[in-house]
């Protein structure tokens, strides 16, 4: 049946930014696939309560907190993650994020700071894992899916983003190269997303009138919502896309520009 080209048995997922949000949603719906799942993120305790709700959907979770700005630690999580399981068939660099600032008062090492955990952190992430993938025998290749997990400012544009767009561009044109580069035996994807509710989100949907000015933009007329998102990973990840590579899936509510609430003046 086709439904079973969705299924990930006997897979193992690495999905990073796992305490929340997207993350955790997307190591949920894993775990529902079938996938055990190995959980990064730099809290403990938000990877723990992840792990309580992959665990009781009859998967197995290794949960590895780790800083994704940190390399060392990134060797650390591929290690422990091909130690435990043996392998990884499935990556998900959800991690990354940026503070909303004008561009004149966004200092080099804020800059550099959110290239490094949106964008570097990936690349660094991607080489660790495919380098594993590769060590598969011929008989279980095709062997891998990478997912970066990217955002709708990868091809919009906004007042105040500056660093977090650019590292998200980047991430999107690295998503087309390495799934041309590491194709056929590792597919590499992406997600452009769009105004989801997650914690990050959070602190603006709740300023008055703001979740429905930003819902109203959107030819859905709704705020996105973790699962939107999952289902979509989902499909990138899994067999459903078997003939898919170096793509960007958008899955923002039919956005056409950004619906960002806050206006920023004119110089």
């Amino acid at each position: 049946m086709i439904l079973d080209d969705f299924r990930l048995d006997g897979r193992v997922a690495l999905v990073t930014g796992a305490g929340k949000g997207i993350g955790a949603a997307i190591a949920e719906a894993f775990a529902e696939a079938g996938a055990d799942v190995v959980l990064a993120a730099r809290t403990a305790s938000d990877l723990e309560e992840v792990a309580s709700k992959v665990r009781a959907l009859g998967a197995e979770a290794l949960v590895v907190p780790t800083d994704v700005t940190d390399r060392a630690q990134l060797e650390r999580l591929v290690a422990q993650a091909t130690a435990h399981f043996g392998r990884v068939n499935v990556l998900v660099n959800n991690a990354g994020g940026g503070p909303y600032k004008p561009a004149l008062e966004t200092s080099e090492k804020n800059f550099e700071h959110t290239l490094r955990f949106s964008l570097t952190s990936a690349f660094l992430l991607t080489r660790l894992v495919a380098r594993e993938m590769l060590k598969a025998p011929p008989s279980q290749r095709p062997i891998g899916s990478v997912l970066n997990i990217s955002s709708a400012l990868d091809h919009q544009v906004e007042r105040g983003f500056v660093a977090y767009a650019t590292a998200k561009a980047g991430l999107a044109q690295m998503t087309r190269v390495l799934g041309y580069e590491l194709a056929p035996k590792i597919r590499v994807n992406g997600l452009s997303v769009g105004s989801v509710e997650t914690p990050a989100l959070a602190p603006f949907l709740a300023m008055d009138g703001v979740r429905e000015k930003m819902a109203s933009a959107l030819p859905m007329r709704r705020i996105g919502n973790t699962r939107d998102v999952a289902s979509a990973a989902l499909f990138l990840c899994s067999d459903a896309s078997s003939w898919v590579t170096g793509k960007l899936l958008e899955v923002d509510g039919g956005a056409v520009a950004s619906n960002f609430p806050i206006e920023t003046p004119d110089l």
